[in-house]
């Protein structure tokens, strides 16, 4: 089970739950910073002490495979559990290593101990200097409300006044120092993932380098190096763009606290100072205090925040009764008394403001009137399943299939807002949209095309896979055996009302040939499911943990391109049991890594820097366009379009690597992307690599050459010519 998920919303209730939890990140922050710490120091003694090479690499591999990653949230992907492995891969190498007596290592501290040492002090000294700040604002804040709370209420108005906006004014700093320590420790967690295991790959393959002896481990070694590179690459991508998500709400928390509280299961929750008798008078001790108005059950929790510690026993009342104190009857302010069905006499409790007590009778139903602030300001998407909407999404993707099928970036590059709108306002009317037979315009950039299909989907009144279904397709994707997630997957899309089935049909249809143009267009079944997970399976509830969630929406999108034509045109199978669900969520510690046919591997490019870095903006601008979105697509039809195959467009002419003829001898090459072999006869390779001998096989669309003395098949779209 990993670490449970950091919600903003708890900063503002600063509950005994959310400071155990924010211990439990804290304490496996200064685990890392411990490993990372002696990591490096027996890195160091690596690279110095030669003479002492085999005992250090020892060491080394040994603090490898005993540290284990702790991933956040309760289930991983297939990238993560590929990453959490690598630690004790990476000990096995090191181990043979030390058979072998290699004593040659160059570069070794710029590769691997000083990115470890920045990591250690920008990242984790960052999240310490924060816990420090957030420590210090929360004495300064308990202070200055337990002066404030013993305010007496027969001072003047006026000094009344401004101490309560001084205690607005702290509790609010207070609230805002909260949120970024949490966002700090989110983020530190978050990018240990890929920081802090891609320094100890390149170390690795500095190893491989320059020890020639190490050629048949090397050897050995490329195929998971191959696979753990794409998995980095893959987390590292969905690290960007979830927390832009997760900063984007920890602003929008910021500016309204209100609108954006966690669905609790109690009616009202928070802190109050119950007055307690003792012999040398009364005292007044600060309770974590909740209440469920169906069972009528207040509990109340001493806790002290500045201790982080429980202050007693928890005791919990069945409620009769509530009362407004008045003022003149009470020296405290904001009281109210309880009286309990099990509990003799009265509970005098004392609220931390007006408002607050206020929110307290009204929900144990005091005899303060009631006031509902709650307010729905949220708008009606205007798209919707009919015929208009099964209208708009077939002229979309007739005309990406005959224009557009190989234009690279397909559905993640986005288009013009304005353009998009516009040519949404157009398909929308009810005039141009009973034209069936009428194609949009060729005026249309193809990115303006995707672009109005994805944000159509976002206006309907709710996700294309429903709200209600969400979380069990996420469970679904997070089940460890592959063909029971399919399985699951399968029943789940054939409880959809029909339009939403029929439009989920006839929108997997259409990025399955989409997929299938992935060497064109680059956008692979993987790229796709970042790009309409969040669209399809957006959640009602915009939180932390949800957005961590994405990696596993993108997983379920993966599922239904790579399996559209069993999902939709077959029945399910009959439902599993609770016990063979369980059964098949239970991990293995010695399970193998998914092949290609469970998890279709990224393809991407080696390109410049300048290009690289333009094509990952516009990733997180798509998962930001698809995950923020209010309202998503639910479309109707099951018919799909057939792609047109035969496009000439010419800027793709211009990237098609040359083939030599028969003629042509055996030249060198250089792979553009990465690829991942299927049968024994193909090459793995990573983008950047160098083969010899390449000419031309007897298969078609195939090159042959050779590679670390392997000779194998290479696809002839993924190299070009040196």
């Amino acid at each position: 089970m990993g670490l449970p998920a950091l919600e903003f919303s708890d900063c503002c209730l600063d509950s005994p739950h959310f400071r155990e939890t924010l211990k439990s990140h804290e304490a496996e922050l200064d685990k890392t910073n411990k490993f990372i710490k002696e990591l490096i120091k027996d890195g160091k003694s690596l690279i110095i002490a030669l003479k002492n090479l085999s005992s250090a690499k020892r060491k080394f591999a040994d603090s490898l495979n005993e540290f284990k990653f702790q991933c956040i949230g309760d289930a991983e992907t297939d990238d993560e559990m590929c990453i959490a492995r690598s630690l004790q891969e990476f000990a096995t190498v090191l181990r043979n290593l030390e058979d072998e007596r290699i004593r040659m290592i160059e570069n070794a501290s710029e590769v691997l101990i000083t990115p470890l040492e920045k990591f250690r002090k920008e990242q984790i000294g960052a999240a310490k200097e924060a816990k420090k700040k957030y420590d210090k604002e929360t004495e300064k804040y308990c202070g200055i409300l337990e002066k404030h709370l013993n305010l007496s209420s027969k001072k003047k108005e006026s000094q009344l006044q401004e101490a309560d906006s001084q205690v607005d004014l702290v509790r609010q700093h207070f609230y805002e120092v909260s949120l970024e320590y949490v966002f700090k420790v989110q983020e530190v967690q978050e990018r240990k993932m890929f920081e802090f295991v891609e320094p100890l790959l390149a170390f690795l393959q500095g190893l491989f380098t320059f020890y020639h002896h190490g050629y048949e481990l090397a050897k050995d070694f490329g195929d998971f190096k191959t696979q753990l590179t794409i998995s980095i690459q893959n987390t590292r991508n969905r690290f960007e763009g979830t927390r832009s998500e997760v900063e984007s709400l920890m602003k929008k928390m910021k500016e309204n606290p209100l609108e954006h509280k966690t669905i609790s299961p109690y009616t009202m929750e928070g802190y109050l100072y119950v007055q307690e008798k003792r012999h040398f008078g009364t005292s007044w001790v600060k309770h974590y205090c909740t209440y469920q108005r169906d069972s009528k059950q207040i509990t109340m929790v001493p806790f002290d925040q500045k201790s982080g510690g429980k202050g007693g026993e928890d005791e919990s009342v069945t409620l009769k009764s509530c009362t407004r104190r008045k003022t003149d009857s009470i020296e405290k302010r904001f009281c109210f008394d309880v009286e309990a069905v099990d509990r003799p006499g009265v509970i005098t409790m004392q609220a931390l403001s007006e408002e607050d007590r206020r929110l307290w009778m009204e929900a144990m139903d005091g005899r303060e009137p009631v006031y509902n602030s709650n307010k729905d300001s949220q708008s009606e998407g205007t798209a919707q399943l009919d015929s208009i909407g099964f209208s708009i999404i077939r002229k979309c993707i007739h005309a990406v299939e005959t224009r557009g099928i190989n234009e690279q970036g397909l559905y993640r590059i986005v288009g013009v807002n304005s353009r998009v709108q516009k040519l949404l306002s157009v398909l929308m009317d009810p005039k141009t949209a009973s034209e069936t037979e009428t194609d949009i315009c060729a005026e249309w950039e193809i990115k303006t095309i995707t672009s109005a299909l994805k944000t159509y989907l976002r206006m309907l009144p709710g996700p294309l896979m429903m709200y209600q279904f969400q979380r069990s397709f996420i469970k679904a994707a997070k089940l460890e055996n592959q063909e029971t997630r399919v399985s699951e997957i399968h029943s789940l899309v054939h409880r959809l009302p029909e339009k939403n089935r029929q439009m989920l049909q006839l929108l997997m249809n259409h990025l399955a040939n989409v997929a299938n143009n992935h060497k064109q267009n680059l956008m692979t079944v993987a790229n796709l499911g970042v790009v309409f997970g969040p669209t399809l399976l957006r959640p009602q509830e915009e939180t932390v943990a949800a957005i961590m969630d994405i990696k596993f929406q993108n997983i379920v999108i993966e599922i239904l391109i790579e399996n559209h034509e069993k999902i939709f045109n077959t029945l399910p199978d009959v439902p599993l049991t609770n016990a063979q669900l369980h059964l098949s969520r239970k991990k293995s510690g010695d399970s193998k890594p998914p092949s290609c046919s469970e998890r279709p591997l990224t393809l991407f490019h080696a390109m410049q820097s300048t290009e690289k870095q333009e094509q990952r903006n516009s990733m997180i601008n798509s998962s930001l366009e698809s995950v923020s979105s209010n309202a998503n697509s639910v479309l109707n039809s099951s018919s799909s379009l057939q792609p047109n195959m035969n496009s000439s467009d010419p800027d793709l002419d211009m990237v098609k690597p040359t083939r030599p003829n028969s003629l042509t001898p055996f030249r060198k090459a250089k792979a553009l992307y990465a690829c991942k072999a299927e049968h024994d006869s193909e090459l793995s390779f990573i983008a950047g690599t160098v083969f010899d001998n390449v000419h031309p096989s007897q298969e078609p669309g195939w090159l042959e050459g050779t590679l670390n003395g392997k000779t194998g098949l290479i696809p002839e779209n993924y190299v070009e010519f040196l």
